[in-house]
């Protein structure tokens, strides 16, 4: 016979609804007596009826993640630290790596309570069937369907410029990553560094933008190699990505040129892997901790208040100082 709340008010000595708050973690109990109610559920092997709590409630507490890929490093590290901020809170998620539409479809079965996704190459216009839903990615000078957590790329690429020209004296600077035009966070890095070229008078050497056609290791390697063939060579290099900056690497090493001597190399992505590559990244972005825990903070505040002020949270990139960088020898 299945343990109730009533059997564990009755060994605690508290009432029915004060084991109800403390299960519920309410503030309105005290420590000592929430322990206290807790640490008897666990010796009774009590198990909460979510059916139940469900019909109450509302709510499932659980949260909906479509993840864009498996692939890619970055992506990964964020997944992971969502998961982990969430399992802070009372809610639980369920994780999806399927195409959006299936993926949307899977969450209104599990009746999920909000949904995550990654605004890369897909509609967000689609149905939610009213479920909230919070995106990470681009905000749109025009409409945005839904909120959304902006890493703010453009701003990521004018702290790069302003650091390698400013700081290190740097001119002739490269930009390698992936142009795609479907893919709002790759042309927000692409526009901003054009736009912070402009910004402090450098001129943009075509031969200097080198579009990877892809976000992976082997994109940057084979990218790198295309640009270096050329007798000018950039003093400095912006990679669009921790994967595509680790190809770019190994690319200028097998050249038999030195990093930082040769060609300083700066890349967006801000993730403690870049600390421990073969030469430590210097790297511009929003810390994937500082990331994870604002998607995780402002879907929980848009299921449980209907709304999420502002509509549209711009981050703050850091700029982490690292051997990858250096004067420019003149």
């Amino acid at each position: 016979m299945s343990v109730t709340i009533k059997d564990i008010a009755k060994i605690a000595g508290v009432s029915y609804s004060t084991v109800s708050k403390a299960l519920n973690d309410s503030p309105l109990v005290k420590p000592t007596t929430k322990s206290r109610i807790l640490k008897v559920a666990k010796e009774m092997g009590y198990e909460p009826n979510y059916a139940a709590q469900r019909l109450v409630s509302k709510q499932t507490k659980i949260i909906g993640l479509i993840w864009p890929t498996i692939e890619r490093v970055v992506l990964s590290t964020l997944v992971t630290n969502i998961s982990n901020e969430i399992r802070k809170t009372p809610y639980s998620m369920i994780l999806s790596v399927e195409p959006f539409e299936a993926s949307l479809d899977t969450f209104k079965r599990f009746q999920v309570d909000g949904i995550i996704f990654f605004d890369e190459h897909i509609d967000i216009s689609i149905e939610s069937n009213h479920i909230p839903l919070l995106t990470y990615g681009v905000a749109e000078k025009k409409v945005n369907h839904y909120p959304i957590i902006d890493a703010n790329h453009e701003q990521a690429m004018f702290e790069a410029i302003k650091y390698l020209h400013s700081n290190l004296g740097h001119k002739k600077i490269a930009y390698i990553g992936d142009f795609s035009k479907t893919d709002r966070m790759q042309m927000e890095k692409l526009n901003g560094f054009k736009k912070a070229m402009k910004h402090f008078g450098l001129t943009i050497n075509h031969h200097f933008l080198v579009d990877t056609k892809g976000l992976d290791w082997y994109d940057g390697y084979y990218a790198v190699s295309k640009l270096l063939e050329s007798t000018e060579r950039p003093t400095a290099i912006v990679g669009g990505s921790y994967d595509i900056s680790g190809g770019i690497i190994r690319g200028i090493k097998e050249k038999q040129l030195q990093i930082p001597n040769d060609i300083s190399i700066i890349s967006y992505d801000n993730i403690p892997q870049m600390a421990n590559m073969e030469i430590p990244l210097t790297s511009i972005g929003v810390p994937i901790e500082q990331l994870a825990t604002e998607i995780v903070h402002s879907i929980i505040e848009l299921i449980e208040n209907k709304n999420l002020h502002p509509n549209i949270r711009k981050m703050k990139p850091e700029l982490n100082i690292r051997k990858s960088c250096g004067r420019v020898n003149t």
